[in-house]
C-alpha cells in the first residue's frame, strides 16, 4: 500500500513528490509491498525529523539545501532511539533512491545524502540446523500442538516441509493459492520471490504427500484462488502461526534459538552446498538476484568443515 501525503509532516510539494516516488516503486522498480512500507517509514521518519531539526515543514528547495551534516544528525537520533546498523543502512539506502528521484525528475540534485557512508553492518553467516534437527523439526511438527485438530497439523507439516524441501520463505509459501498447488504429481512450483519475479523450484515426493494430505483433511473447501495454507478461522494463515510452532518446537525437540522459519530456508542451501550442489543451481533455486548472495553458504560450509576438523583431527 503506497502511503499518503497526508501522513507526511512536509509541505505540499514534497508529499506530492513523496506519493509519487512510492508509486514508482510499486510500479516501475516492482519492489514487494514489504520494503515499499519500510521505505516509506524510513523517509516519513526523515521528514518528520527535518521538520523539528530545521523548526519548518520541510518542502522541495529546503530537501535540496540540507548537508551532509543534517543526514548524519539524523541518523544519530535513530541509532540513540536503538535502531541498529542494518535498519540505519536501509534507511540511508532509501533516501539515496529518494534523493535520486527527485533529481531524475527534474526537481534538482544534491549530494549530501550520497555523501554520507553508508554504516558497517557486522560480518554474520547464516546459521542453518543440521539435517537431523530439520527433518526431526518437519517431521514432529504435527504434534507441537497436541490439542490442535488433525487437519492444522497437517497444515504446519505441509507448510514446513515446503520451507525445507524447496527453500522457499514463508511469505512464498504462505503466498500459494489452492490452483497452485503441487499436487497430482506435480513436481515443480512456480513461486513470486521478491521483486514480485518468478523462479521454478522443485518439490519432493514428501511434500506432495504431504500437501495432500493437509487438503484432504482441511474442513474448508477451497476455490482456485483462495490461499492454499489457511488459519482455522478460514483467513490466510499467519506466518506468527509458523513463528509460534517453531518456538514451541524449540523446547520440545532441543533445537537452538536461531531456529526460524527462515532456518529452514538456509538449511536448504547449506544442505545442498554441503553435498556437492552447484553454487549457480542453489541461487536459482533460492532466487537471490546476485551469486555473491548465494555465495554466504559457502562460508557456513567452510565453518563447519573446519569444527569436524577441530574435533576429529589427532594433533587437531
Amino acid at each position: 500500500m503506497i502511503a499518503k501525503a497526508e501522513t507526511l509532516v512536509a509541505a505540499p510539494d514534497v508529499q506530492r513528490a513523496v506519493e509519487a516516488w512510492l508509486a514508482y516503486l510499486s510500479t516501475e522498480r516492482q519492489l514487494s509491498a514489504k520494503t515499499s512500507e519500510a521505505y516509506a517509514r524510513d523517509v516519513r521518519q526523515f521528514l518528520t525529523f527535518l521538520a523539528g531539526h530545521l523548526n519548518r515543514l520541510p518542502d522541495i528547495p529546503r530537501l535540496l539545501a540540507i548537508s551532509a551534516r543534517d543526514v548524519r544528525a539524523f541518523l544519530a537520533a535513530r541509532r540513540g532511539a536503538g535502531v541498529g546498523s542494518r535498519s540505519l543502512a536501509r534507511t540511508l539506502s532509501a533516501l539515496r533512491m529518494f534523493y535520486r528521484f527527485l533529481e531524475r525528475r527534474g526537481f534538482g540534485k544534491n549530494d549530501a545524502v550520497r555523501a554520507v557512508a553508508l554504516p558497517k553492518l557486522p560480518h554474520s553467516v547464516p546459521k542453518p540446523l543440521t539435517a537431523l534437527k530439520a527433518t526431526t523439526l518437519v517431521g514432529r511438527a504435527d504434534v507441537m500442538t497436541p490439542d490442535a485438530e488433525p487437519w492444522l497439523g497437517a497444515r504446519d507439516t505441509a507448510v514446513l516441509t515446503l520451507l525445507y524441501g524447496s527453500g522457499l520463505r514463508i511469505s512464498e509459501a504462505l503466498s500459494l493459492t489452492r490452483k497452485e498447488a503441487p499436487i497430482r504429481g506435480r513436481d515443480m512450483l512456480r513461486v513470486r520471490g521478491k521483486g514480485d519475479k518468478t523462479r521454478v523450484v522443485p518439490v519432493l515426493a514428501i511434500a506432495r504427500e504431504a500437501i495432500e494430505r493437509y487438503l484432504a483433511l482441511c474442513p474448508t473447501t477451497l476455490g482456485p484462488d483462495d490461499p492454499l495454507f489457511i488459519g482455522a478461522r478460514g483467513g490466510q494463515l499467519s506466518p506468527r502461526i509458523i513463528q509460534l510452532l517453531i518456538a514451541r518446537a524449540r523446547g520440545a525437540l532441543g533445537l537452538p534459538e536461531t531456529a526460524t522459519p527462515h532456518a529452514l530456508r538456509h538449511s536448504f542451501a547449506t544442505h545442498l552446498l554441503g553435498a556437492g550442489a552447484d553454487l549457480r543451481a542453489i541461487q536459482e533455486l533460492l532466487g537471490h538476484a546476485s551469486l555473491s548472495t548465494t555465495q554466504i553458504y559457502t562460508e557456513v560450509d567452510r565453518a563447519h568443515l573446519l569444527k569436524v576438523y577441530e574435533r576429529s583431527h589427532p594433533r587437531a
